[in-house]
């Protein structure tokens, strides 16, 4: 039996199959130090986790509205609009098992399959924007980042590919695969192309507390744009909750039409997990600073010892958790076609990273090459891994002193 050509053609998210490629190369007793995973490696903060209990024991184990229970969801909206500087209400804000399935939702709200309808997005970036737009039956538009600018975007670039046909740009800050930001002028720059062609936003925020040297800023809290804003937040990267599931998007208009998908595909949001984050948006938030104020440690030591490497120079990424170094040179230098041979060189010696091209398509005239390195894990982890890179790529001598500051 044949399966259908959009199941053929679905996209995946490479990190997961990496994922799967280093767990089997570890149950064979192969050593190897992952920095393939997204994952924060703290556990869910105890109050966290006491809510969820508590939520069990009091019997909240049976459906919920499709959106989400109200009292979670006001709280939800509560917390974006103090940390978004807008007014949100609970009627605004629909939960999700994931923040994932909002990306679907979004293109299905905002384009008709097969009509030609296009979604900018961001390449590099997080893979499923892609893979869902195709899925949906738009029309995918990628947006290059360059690197010159921060991971940034150039707005001519962006200018030049809005058309009568464009329904939604995707925005990711902090940003997944590079660690980049988007600061307020670009923000304001995208909100007036926003508002004078009339397409949607849809902001994938998920990284929003991971901001290392500057306020975070929401292009939703600039005028005129909460209306037209997709703003997508979760508590996986923010509260260490990735296997929780749990998800939450805003807007005005959209929201009842998200809250039917959830009714068509989930039902609704996982019930005592609601309360999980109920108890996480309101509380103090001291242990996610804590645990950014140890990421951003961790990025200045990985990024110190990378730009050690012969070959090899990195950015200093200015949020989320992932350093993205350029390796044009080391793969030159090796006789490596392109990053994907050199992550499966550096697999075969005991190091797990990402390629660019698990992360899109390279644009047209870029030839850097790039790999993605998740610094989510301990300070020991990376500079084991990192020491493994030297060794297999060549080191400058500069390597040792370069981990000496950082421990400074």
């Amino acid at each position: 039996m044949k399966i259908s050509n959009r199941t053929a053609a679905l996209g995946t998210e490479n990190a997961f199959v990496v994922l799967a490629e280093v767990n089997r190369l570890i149950r064979e007793g192969k050593d190897v130090i992952s920095f393939c995973i997204g994952q924060p490696d703290f556990d869910t903060p105890r109050h966290i986790k006491d809510a969820a209990i508590r939520a069990i024991n009091e019997g909240k184990t049976g459906y919920t509205d499709s959106a989400g229970a109200y009292v979670v969801r006001e709280a939800i909206a509560d917390y974006f609009s103090r940390t978004r500087k807008i007014d949100c209400k609970a009627e605004h804000v629909v939960m999700a098992n994931g923040a994932k399935p909002f990306i679907g939702f979004a293109i299905a709200c905002t384009t008709d399959y097969g009509a030609g309808d296009e979604v900018i997005y961001p390449n590099p970036g997080f893979p499923i924007y892609e893979s869902q737009i195709i899925a949906s039956g738009a029309v995918p538009v990628p947006l290059p980042l360059s690197e010159k600018k921060m991971f940034s975007f150039e707005i001519d670039e962006l200018e030049k590919r809005i058309t009568p046909n464009t329904k939604m740009l995707i925005l990711n800050s902090p940003h997944n695969p590079t660690g980049g930001i988007l600061g307020r002028e670009d923000l304001e720059a995208v909100a007036s192309l926003a508002i004078r062609h009339g397409f949607w936003v849809y902001s994938d925020e998920v990284y929003s507390p991971i901001s290392y040297d500057r306020e975070f800023a929401s292009i939703a809290s600039l005028p005129g744009m909460y209306e037209r804003t997709i703003i997508c937040d979760g508590a996986s990267k923010a509260y260490a909750m990735t296997g929780w599931r749990m998800g939450y998007a805003a807007n005005p208009t959209l929201a009842p039409h998200f809250a039917r998908w959830m009714t068509n595909t989930e039902s609704c949001p996982n019930h005592m997990a609601q309360y999980a984050v109920k108890t996480a948006v309101e509380s103090p938030q001291d242990e996610t600073l804590k645990m950014v104020a140890s990421f951003k440690e961790r990025r200045d030591l990985t990024v110190g010892l990378l730009n050690g490497i012969r070959g090899v120079k990195c950015l200093m990424p200015g949020g989320a958790f992932y350093a993205y170094p350029n390796v044009t040179e080391a793969c030159r230098n090796l006789g490596l076609k392109d990053s994907e041979e050199l992550r499966k060189f550096l697999l075969a010696r005991g190091v797990a990273v990402l390629a660019d091209m698990h992360f899109g398509k390279r644009n047209p005239g870029d030839e850097e090459q790039h790999i993605r390195l998740s610094y989510a894990t301990s300070r020991e982890k990376i500079i084991e891994g990192v020491r493994r890179m030297k060794e297999a790529l060549g080191a400058n001598e500069g390597m040792e002193k370069a981990a000496l500051s950082v421990k400074a």
